[in-house]
């Protein structure tokens, strides 16, 4: 064990031990041939060994492979919400520097949470994330896509080239979001938990740029405009949620357009700030026109993307993206491949 490990672990004692009931002690057990160990002992007399596993890359593939031996105490510097929530679904407790602790014992009974750091007070390096026009791409053909499947498949799908998805995916399997073989071929793809990921590192505000609106006539009139409109558009947010998995009905149309301002003329829509019924995106990727589905008549984004946007919108839009994402999941052979 390193002099790194056992400041670890002794900082992991000390957040603890802050943390404890009143009465209650943390104490270090004497090093042996065995795993690193800390003793909680309760204000009663009552005690409990916790070995320690100190996750030198805190990332959710380590979490996973963590040793089986329960009840088992996870440490770094810094869990981030996916490691943490994959250690816990392994059903060991965990603590780092920041703050971020989860300490479940059956005997003697203890039970403790509390928050931490959101970020990485300390990165080391600059890492991969799913911000940028490239990301989106691989994100948009990669979550519908049928596993297995290979980078220069993929790379072609996303009109992207194969080293920097290559990259991408290695993050995406070092967070559990995908697993590879060998050969770098994509067998399992957590296309929930790739969407949430996407929607947090890429909110709709840095894909597009909106504007909004005012259909005097309302939403019927917008649709049925639309349905003979010639320009390019996409439907995305409630109205698509609404059609197929919905929550209430939409109050706001958001739609993409190349021309806000001359899609907006040829729909009879009015400039406005309150009191409005509908939002133009101008996204940031013209290639999003090219990837549609047709719904009613109308052309709407992609389900990948239609999440996303309704994961970072404002009110009940998050609630309207996880009953979307309960009907696709139950629902896979009519959206992927």
């Amino acid at each position: 064990m390193t002099s790194v490990d056992n400041n670890l672990i002794a900082s992991a004692s000390r957040v603890l031990q802050e943390r404890l009931p009143p009465g209650w002690a943390i104490e270090r057990v004497a090093a042996s041939s065995r795993a690193p160990r800390l003793r909680i002992s309760s204000k009663d007399g009552g005690s409990r060994e916790l070995p320690v596993s100190v996750l030198s890359r805190p990332d959710p593939r380590a979490a996973r492979q963590i040793p089986k031996e329960r009840p088992l105490l996870v440490t770094a510097p810094y869990l981030s919400r996916g490691v943490r929530e994959a250690i816990e679904d392994e059903g060991a407790s965990y603590v780092d520097q920041t703050g971020n602790v989860r300490v479940v014992l059956d005997e003697p009974g203890l039970f403790i949470v509390t928050s931490g750091a959101e970020s990485n007070p300390w990165p080391e390096e600059r890492r991969f994330t799913l911000r940028g026009t490239k990301a989106g791409r691989v994100v948009c053909a990669l979550a519908p896509a049928k596993p297995p499947i290979g980078v220069r498949e993929l790379a072609a799908a996303a009109d992207t080239d194969p080293g920097y998805v290559s990259r991408l995916l290695g993050m995406l399997d070092r967070e559990a979001i995908v697993d590879r073989t060998g050969r770098g071929r994509v067998e399992r793809i957590d296309w929930r938990k790739l969407l949430l990921r996407w929607s947090e590192e890429a909110p709709l505000e840095s894909r597009t740029t909106a504007s909004t609106w005012l259909a005097a006539r309302g939403l019927k009139s917008l649709w049925d405009s639309l349905r003979g409109a010639d320009i390019p558009y996409l439907v995305t947010g409630s109205a698509v949620a609404a059609g197929i998995a919905p929550v209430a009905p939409p109050r706001l149309a958001s739609v993409y357009v190349e021309d806000p301002a001359g899609a907006a003329k040829m729909l009879g829509l009015r400039a406005a700030d309150a009191g409005t019924n509908v939002a133009l995106l101008q996204p940031e990727d013209d290639s999003l026109f090219e990837r549609a589905d047709e719904r009613d008549g109308l052309r709407t984004a992609r389900l990948p993307v239609v999440v996303a946007d309704l994961l970072s919108g404002p009110g009940r839009s998050p609630a309207e993206a996880e009953s979307l994402m309960d009907w696709m999941a139950a629902n896979e052979e009519v959206w992927r491949g």
